[in-house]
């Protein structure tokens, strides 16, 4: 594994193995991060093996965060290098939480030197503002749009437009 960064002393508060945090793709292990959303990300509970694989390989980058082969966070980005960026899937296992992980992992993905040039990152959260507020993230109530496929499909075909 591909160390990136080691949080120092006061971190190792669930065992006495530094906590690391890596960003080798490959390092991922898929059973874990699948297990990692199913237990503590209820908007990523179901997601396939599979699925899984596609969307590390979309990102750029991945954090992930370990107590020794333990997988217990989980970070990734999109972006075109420059100008934007969107965080996704930030998770902490709920047994290491409270310990400032949570901000380690952010702020590792958003300093990362795939990002650092990055105008503007974003990110969508619907549980969790206030503490993305206190990394320095502003809440934009106008900028957001969504396109949920499922949902456009069956309003087409509910609809009388022909091409």
């Amino acid at each position: 594994m591909a160390l990136l960064t080691k949080l120092p002393q006061p971190f190792r508060a669930m065992t006495e193995r530094p906590i690391e945090f890596h960003d080798r793709k490959q390092d991922i292990d898929l059973q874990q991060l699948q297990a990692l959303f199913n237990a503590h990300a209820f908007w990523a509970k179901g997601r396939s093996i599979a699925d899984l694989q596609i969307m590390v390989e979309h990102s750029e980058p991945t954090i992930s965060m370990w107590d020794d082969q333990k997988l217990i966070g989980f970070a990734r980005s999109t972006s075109d290098g420059i100008y934007r960026a969107m965080i996704w899937d930030v998770v902490i296992d709920e047994h290491y939480r409270g310990l400032g992980l949570g901000r380690r992992l952010v702020d590792t993905l958003i300093h990362h030197p795939k990002l650092a040039r990055v105008e503007r990152v974003y990110l969508t959260t619907s549980h969790q503002q206030n503490f993305y507020e206190r990394l320095g993230f502003v809440r934009n109530d106008t900028a957001t749009m969504i396109l949920d496929r499922c949902s456009a499909i069956e309003m087409l075909q509910s609809t009388a437009i022909e091409f």
